[in-house]
């Protein structure tokens, strides 16, 4: 479609002379879209076009599409469920052990003793008049502490993003507490873990930001460890991805790991009889039946 606006009307028609297949009612077709929209839905489509023309490989159904479409919305609220775990525990645990060491210093994400300064210099960005105002607790402490430029780190790192926190992680001077972190979750290069961590977060950003997941790759190659293997030796792909999810949940909850790999391994189940949906999940994914 070009740089105009169209309404369903013409969406559909576009559709069908690009050779899809309507295997449900116009008006369900013209509901879905002003539902989803188009160009959401375009990214589901397009596994199914053959050239540039965006024209359908022969046989292409609407409802293969939509069906596409729902296995990455359930696989999105499926894996946030999972990492919302992984960084409630990892936030713990930073503020835990980093102020415990440094007892007089309860603002310590702002101490220059304890940060790197490239950090403290980006802190103000955030801490701001709208993180004051928008976070109650917050709001509440300066309200009560006029003169305190920041409020402790238990009260502030709560309302830190995932990626914020670990940024902080990686900020820090000490790398003795960072190695004990790294080591807790059963990994003892610290580099590694680094890297496990940032693999979490880009699958959590993705999945927060209603970004497309079934052909999702990691920007860096995922760090393999003794008990960490990957399909195909595929260190990019979202099977990867999740495998490394358990891997730390693991750490966290046994019992919790054993709950995601289920509720995995039954959502890809469910669509193990859709040929064209199962073969996405093996070639896109990397996941194998």
């Amino acid at each position: 479609m070009g740089k105009i606006a169209t309404n369903t009307i013409t969406q559909t028609a576009i559709l069908k002379e690009r050779g899809m297949e309507f295997d449900c009612s116009l008006d369900k077709v013209k509901e879905t879209l002003l539902d989803i929209g188009y160009y959401r839905l375009g990214f589901y489509w397009y596994p199914f076009e053959k050239n540039d023309s965006h024209e359908f490989i022969e046989g292409t159904k609407f409802s293969d599409a939509l069906a596409l479409y729902y296995l990455d919305v359930d696989l999105r609220h499926l894996l946030i469920r999972y990492i919302n775990r992984i960084e409630i525990n990892f936030r713990t645990k930073v503020v835990y052990y980093v102020s415990n060491k440094f007892k007089n210093s309860s603002t310590w994400f702002a101490d220059p003793s304890i940060m790197y300064q490239d950090y403290i210099n980006t802190l103000d960005n955030h801490y701001n008049h709208d993180f004051k105002k928008n976070n109650k607790t917050i709001k509440h402490h300066h309200n009560k502490n006029i003169n305190d430029k920041y409020a402790p780190a238990w009260k502030t790192l709560e309302f830190f993003t995932f990626g914020a926190i670990l940024k902080i992680f990686k900020s820090l001077k000490d790398k003795e507490i960072k190695e004990r972190i790294s080591q807790e979750y059963g990994v003892k290069n610290l580099k590694k873990f680094i890297n496990i961590m940032e693999t979490i977060v880009n699958v959590r950003n993705t999945c927060a930001h209603g970004g497309v997941l079934f052909d999702f790759k990691t920007p860096k190659g995922i760090s393999t460890l003794p008990d960490l293997s990957f399909n195909n030796n595929d260190r990019h792909s979202l099977d990867s991805a999740i495998k490394t999810i358990l891997y730390i949940l693991n750490k966290i909850s046994s019992n919790r790991k054993e709950e995601m790999h289920s509720h995995i391994k039954n959502l890809f189940l469910q669509n193990e009889k859709n040929e064209i949906i199962k073969t996405i999940i093996e070639d896109k994914i990397g996941y194998n039946y």
